[in-house]
């Protein structure tokens, strides 16, 4: 009689936790995620799927862009589209945000509000904000560029890790001292256009394109056709011509070659911090070295990544879990984790302040990175918005790629890339 009594307690228990499952509204959330940073997203979904029992997320991994846009193609024409997708950044929100499959994040949180929360610099989640200021999207993958540089190699070199290059001189003195000392790659970056074309306008208080950087409307003309532009690709080639710069990549590619410690030196986005193992070397962080005769002061890099877009057409159930799975997001303590773990800039203010001071303490540098997004950006810091921007970027990439070897003279390439761009802004 005991037996029995247990197994019919255990079969009760089973069928309750299957009611209680069966009444889990479920989202689901696409997205095109490195290796690293996939692995973190899943566990932090888990994570929240074991914190509570109202709401089961589910994940569907792309592995690029292009997959990822055309699962979003087929799931449109199925009508069967995700509750979150992730986006790469275009420089484009307003035009993502009029397609009426995408529900702006403001309207959802309008309706589910989160409480407590304030964004952690309106200058950080610019890029997904429309011209009122309204957030479009959930900004989980901002970053900016930064210098990454293996302080070991620095030591071996003679170098003082504690001080990275504040201008270009500068890291092209420690590049010859790394290569003086041995090291086959001084130097490697990663999105080539990314850094050494918006960011070098931005981090040097340059714009990168007319109408304020196109944030006025209309059709902008690109300006790397500047002084500045065409001295620093020129300082690149040179750089590519003595060895010093080895590993040049339109993606994020040089982001493994840094992290195999095959490179000392790496300038790619936050995010590559996730990719980096501390038992392999100690690494150093630096904000984008700069030209002092262009800029005194410097100034902000622009912030850019992925983002997290909800999508119309669902129950109000679903939009429901769906804003209770972005509230959970945004919260101080998993907020400061996901920054911590990924390299990604924290979602708000409250997330800055729930970081461990011990994290920073193991990366120097990274505390100046952050707090460096304080200020108030210029004019130049504050977003771009260039129409047609994936083909736009495909002619950089191009232009770029022949003068580093040495098929074309940086003034040529430069000039030829305004052109080339605004026929293609242009075509309607």
């Amino acid at each position: 009689m005991k037996a029995l009594k247990t197994c019919v307690a255990a079969i009760a228990a089973v069928l309750s936790f299957g009611a209680a499952h069966a009444e889990s509204q479920k989202i689901l959330v696409w997205h095109s995620l490195d290796a690293a940073h996939k692995a973190i997203f899943e566990s932090f979904v888990s994570q929240f799927n074991r914190s509570q029992s109202d709401v089961v997320v589910e994940l569907s991994a792309a592995p690029d862009d292009k997959a990822m846009a055309a699962g979003m193609a087929q799931a449109i024409k199925d009508k069967r589209l995700p509750h979150l997708v992730q986006l790469s950044d275009e420089f484009a929100p307003e035009t993502v945000a009029k397609d009426n499959r995408v529900l702006p994040l403001y309207e959802l949180l309008n309706k589910y509000p989160i409480k407590d929360v304030r964004w952690f610099l309106p200058q950080t989640s610019g890029y997904v904000r429309d011209g009122r200021g309204r957030l479009l999207a959930l900004p989980l993958m901002a970053e900016i560029p930064v210098l990454f540089y293996n302080r070991d190699l620095y030591k071996k070199a003679g170098l003082n890790p504690d001080q990275p290059p504040v201008t270009w001189r500068d890291l092209q003195n420690q590049l010859i001292a790394l290569q003086n000392a041995g090291v086959q790659c001084p130097y490697a970056t990663s999105r080539m256009v990314w850094v050494h074309q918006e960011n070098l306008a931005a981090s040097n208080n340059q714009p990168f394109a007319s109408r304020n950087n196109g944030l006025d409307g209309g059709r902008p003309d690109l300006l790397v056709n500047s002084q500045l532009h065409i001295r620093h690709l020129a300082m690149m080639t040179s750089w590519v011509r003595s060895s010093l710069f080895t590993t040049a990549t339109f993606e994020d590619e040089a982001d493994s070659t840094f992290a195999n410690g095959d490179c000392a030196v790496l300038s790619s986005g936050t995010g590559a911090w996730a990719k980096l193992d501390p038992r392999k070397f100690a690494t150093g962080v630096a904000p984008l070295p700069r030209y002092v005769e262009a800029s005194k002061e410097g100034g902000m890099p622009l912030v850019s990544g992925s983002a997290l877009w909800a999508t119309s057409g669902h129950s109000a159930a679903e939009d429901k879990a769906t804003a209770q799975f972005i509230a959970w997001l945004v919260s101080p303590t998993v907020a400061a984790q996901w920054h911590q773990q990924t390299g990604f800039l924290p979602l708000t203010e409250a997330a800055a302040r729930a970081a461990d001071v011990s994290f920073y303490n193991r990366i120097p540098g990274a505390q100046q990175v952050v707090t460096q997004m304080d200020r108030n950006p210029s004019a130049n810091s504050r977003g771009l918005r260039i129409p047609r921007y994936q083909d736009v970027l495909a002619i950089l990439n191009e232009e770029t790629a022949l003068t580093l070897r040495g098929q074309k003279p940086a003034m040529q390439a430069q000039s030829d890339a305004v052109k080339r761009a605004a026929a293609v802004m242009s075509a309607k």
